[in-house]
């Protein structure tokens, strides 16, 4: 199934795709019939706690219909098209573009971000593809704990550090001669091989945030521990999911992931073991189902009995957010004893709940 997907997803297949989608659409068209184009819905969670739903299985959960009999649709076909023909182009020349890249190319209709990433998702699950098939990349950086420079929040995202060596398209990455030299990474399908001293190896860290990361790095934690360390900065983007998966999939390393004790480290945490409502048509190769929670926990600060100003109160938006987690139904059906553990976000003590955030 694997080989057969890859092959699918070559560029001349996308590109025939392309042309019997459009040829499809202008035939409509010819003949007086107003196009219409069928989407897969896909979800990785609800709120069915009867263990009967099916939100952890690969297949779509109904269709959508975009057609020109309402205005709204009418706008978003106009979009999609427009972006179908950029991506179009850039598989016919072999050459790769930004999601911001494609933005600017037509500001005025777009409107914002939002509109395009929404159109690259629609593509997607029409040519049943992942992003990175389109020649569609986020921006790319390369960064070294020697290096002072000021970058935007995006820039400062996938960066991974430790024992390994990796080639990634035609440039060779070698992190084990400056295990504590922090590196970029892009995820994308160019990951062509991977190179690890496999007997130090004792495991894969992800999730931290940037300053913890840094603080790492100048800890020279790498050196002590012989482990890879990844961050996305917060909530990770498709290409470090991408590329945690590719590492666990060649290496086979225990994974582990460090996040504040609140439902927002919580949801990141999620993220990476379940993947994201946004991107669920591509859940299966960006999920790690191997990862394991490293901390900390909400229960810590009880059964540590941690002082009160190591805590932060959480506030009422925090305990709405908690409980809607509580409620997805793949804590329930796989992950019970982390649902188990994360009641105490709701679990009210002299009305008031703390988190604790881990600090650098």
């Amino acid at each position: 199934m694997e080989r057969r997907r890859r092959s699918s997803t070559k560029p001349y297949n996308l590109l025939r795709k392309i042309r019997e989608l459009t040829g499809s659409l202008l035939e409509d068209l010819c003949n007086g019939r107003s196009p219409v184009v069928a989407l897969d819905r896909y979800r990785n969670y609800c709120t069915d706690l009867t263990g009967n739903c099916c939100c952890s299985s690969d297949k779509h959960k109904g269709k959508e219909i975009l057609s020109l009999q309402r205005e709204c649709y009418a706008h978003r076909l106009n979009v999609l098209l427009r972006v179908l023909l950029i991506v179009q182009q850039l598989l016919q020349e072999n050459k790769h573009g930004s999601k911001r890249d494609i933005y600017y190319m037509h500001p005025t209709v777009f409107s914002e971000q939002a509109v395009v990433d929404r159109a690259i998702n629609d593509i997607c699950i029409l040519l049943k593809c992942s992003r990175h098939n389109l020649n569609v990349v986020c921006i790319l950086i390369c960064m070294s704990r020697l290096t002072r420079i000021y970058l935007t929040h995006d820039l400062l995202s996938r960066l991974v550090m430790g024992w390994l060596r990796f080639l990634e398209g035609e440039r060779k990455f070698d992190c084990i001669n400056s295990p504590n030299t922090v590196r970029k990474h892009t995820g994308t399908s160019n990951l062509r091989a991977l190179y690890v001293i496999q007997i130090y190896i004792t495991g894969l860290l992800a999730g931290a945030s940037h300053s913890l990361f840094q603080r790492l790095a100048d800890d020279h934690f790498c050196d002590t521990n012989h482990c890879i360390i990844v961050t996305g900065r917060g909530y990770p983007d498709v290409p470090t999911r991408r590329f945690l998966r590719l590492l666990l999939e060649k290496l086979h390393l225990p994974a582990y992931c460090l996040v504040d004790c609140d439902p927002y480290g919580f949801d990141i945490l999620t993220t990476y073991r379940f993947g994201s409502m946004q991107m669920a048509y591509d859940a299966k190769f960006l999920r790690l189902p191997e990862v394991r929670w490293l901390g900390a926990f909400p229960s810590d600060s009880e059964n540590y009995q941690l002082p009160e100003r190591c805590l932060l109160p959480l506030t009422a938006e925090d305990k709405r957010k908690a409980e809607a987690m509580l409620l997805r139904c793949y804590l329930h059906q796989e992950a019970p004893q982390w649902r188990l553990n994360s009641t105490t976000f709701v679990r009210t003590r002299d009305d008031v709940v703390k988190r604790s955030e881990i600090r650098d």
